[in-house]
C-alpha cells in the first residue's frame, strides 16, 4: 500500500532554502526557471514539526542526528551510577563508533556528512554524523558499559562485533532512514520518499536592498548595507510513504505505524522551513491538501501539471490555476493509465479534483486516512 500526499503552497516573500551564495534555491523545469525547496530541507522541517515532537517525543520514539555521541553515552553511563573513572574511559572510545566513512547510500535524509581522514578528530565528537534514536541510547551504553567490564583494552573491530545491531524503533528513522559505515548500526530502508517541492510558476527573483543605521552615532548615513534576494511562489509538493516498509521499521507495530502516517500528513502541511524567517515571516499554510491511498505501490508524482508554468489572471489567483491545472491532469493520467485508489482533499480554495471527496479541515482528512488504513 501506498499513501501519498501532494500540496500546494503559495509563500509570501521569502528565502525559505538557500544555496551556497545565500541565493534561495532554484530548478530549471520544462523550460522555465522555478523556484525550489530541497528535498532536505523538507525533511529536516518535517523531522523538527511540533506535529512529530507531540506525536513522539514523550515515548521516546524521535531520533537526534549529531556527532556528539559521545557526550550523549556519557549522560546515559552517569544516569546509570557508573563512576566517573570507567566513564571517562569508555567515552574516549567512543568517537571510534562510525570511524569508518567510504561511501553513500539510499535512505539517509541528508548528503554526505563524513570528513575527510587528513582532518583533526576530537575527542568529543565522532567522525560522521550518526542519526540515533532516543531510545537506542541506554542500550547502547548498557553494551559499551558491558564490554569494557569484559574487556578494558578493547580493539576498534571488537568493539564493533560486541555491540548488536538493534533496529530502532524511532520514528523519523522509519520515515526517512538512517545511512552509516559503521557496524553497530542497522541500516535502515527509508519508508517515505520526498520531492523537490517546485513552483508551480516562472519564477522571479527579486532583490531587497537594506541599511542599518547606528543608534548612537552622531555620523550621517547607514552603518551598514546590503542586500537579499528573494521571491513569491506557489510549490507543488509531493511525498509517499510505503505501508509495508514502514510498518515493517516500526517492528510490526501496526498502531504506532498509522500514528506515524497520521503524523506525517499533518507534520507535512505544518512545517515551515526556517531560512531567514527571521527577515520574512513567511509562514504560509497549505492552500490545498491531497492525499491518495493506493494498493499498489506506484508512485506518481504530479509535477507535470506545472510543465507549462501556471499564471494568475484577473479571475483568478496563481494558487486557483495551479489547482486547475492539477485537476485537469490528475483526469489526464487517470484515463490513461487507469489508477486505482482512494482519494481526498481539504481546500481552502474553490478546486475540484476528479475521484476525490473533498474534507472540510485537515482533521476530516486525517480521519479519512486513518478509515483506509489497515486495522491489523
Amino acid at each position: 500500500m501506498l499513501i501519498q500526499i501532494h500540496m500546494l503552497q503559495n509563500y509570501s516573500p521569502a528565502n525559505l532554502n538557500r544555496d551556497d551564495t545565500g541565493s534561495p534555491k532554484d530548478a530549471m523545469f520544462g523550460g522555465f526557471l522555478r523556484g525550489r525547496i530541497s528535498s532536505q530541507c523538507l525533511k529536516r522541517s518535517i523531522r523538527k514539526s511540533s506535529a512529530l515532537e507531540e506525536a513522539f517525543k514523550s515515548d521516546s520514539l524521535l531520533g537526534i542526528r549529531t556527532k556528539r555521541l559521545p557526550g550523549l553515552i556519557e549522560t546515559e553511563l552517569k544516569a546509570m551510577d557508573v563512576d566517573a573513572k570507567t566513564v571517562q574511559a569508555i567515552v574516549e572510545r567512543v568517537p571510534e563508533i562510525g570511524k569508518k566513512a567510504e561511501k553513500k547510500g539510499e535512505g539517509d535524509e541528508e548528503e554526505d556528512t563524513t570528513v575527510d581522514d587528513s582532518s583533526v578528530m576530537s575527542k568529543a565528537e565522532t567522525r560522521q554524523l550518526i542519526f540515533i534514536g532516543a531510545n537506542e541510547l541506554r542500550p547502547l551504553a548498557e553494551r559499551l558499559l558491558k564490554l569494557y567490564k569484559e574487556s578494558k583494552n578493547w580493539k576498534k573491530e571488537e568493539l564493533e562485533k560486541s555491540l548488536s545491531k538493534s533496529l530502532p524503533r524511532s520514528v523519523d528513522i522509519a520515515l526517512f532512514g538512517r545511512m552509516t559505515t559503521s557496524e553497530t548500526f542497522e541500516n535502515i530502508q527509508a519508508a517515505s520518499q520526498v520531492a523537490h517541492a517546485i513552483s508551480t510558476n516562472a519564477l522571479t527573483q527579486e532583490f531587497d536592498y537594506y541599511t542599518a543605521l547606528d543608534d548612537i552615532s552622531l555620523q550621517s548615513g547607514a552603518g551598514m548595507i546590503g542586500d537579499v534576494e528573494f521571491n513569491s511562489s506557489t510549490y507543488y509538493k509531493y511525498l509517499n510513504v510505503h505501508w509495508e516498509e514502514l510498518l515493517k521499521n516500526l517492528g510490526g507495530d501496526v498502531s504506532l505505524t498509522t500514528q506515524a502516517i497520521l503524523a506525517l500528513v499533518r507534520a507535512a502541511a505544518t512545517a515551515q522551513p526556517s531560512g531567514k524567517q527571521n527577515s520574512f515571516a513567511a509562514y504560509n499554510l497549505p492552500d490545498l491538501v491531497l492525499v491518495e491511498v493506493f494498493p499498489q505501490n506506484l508512485p506518481v508524482s504530479y509535477a507535470n501539471a506545472f510543465l507549462r508554468p501556471a499564471r494568475a489572471t484577473s479571475e483568478r489567483t496563481l494558487t486557483e490555476v495551479s489547482a486547475a491545472q492539477l485537476s485537469d491532469y490528475i483526469t489526464r493520467i487517470n484515463k490513461m493509465y487507469k489508477l486505482t485508489g482512494q482519494r481526498a482533499f481539504a481546500a481552502m480554495i474553490e478546486c475540484n479534483l476528479p475521484d476525490a471527496k473533498q474534507k472540510e479541515s485537515l482533521d476530516d482528512l486525517q480521519s479519512w486516512l486513518a478509515e483506509q488504513l489497515p486495522k491489523e
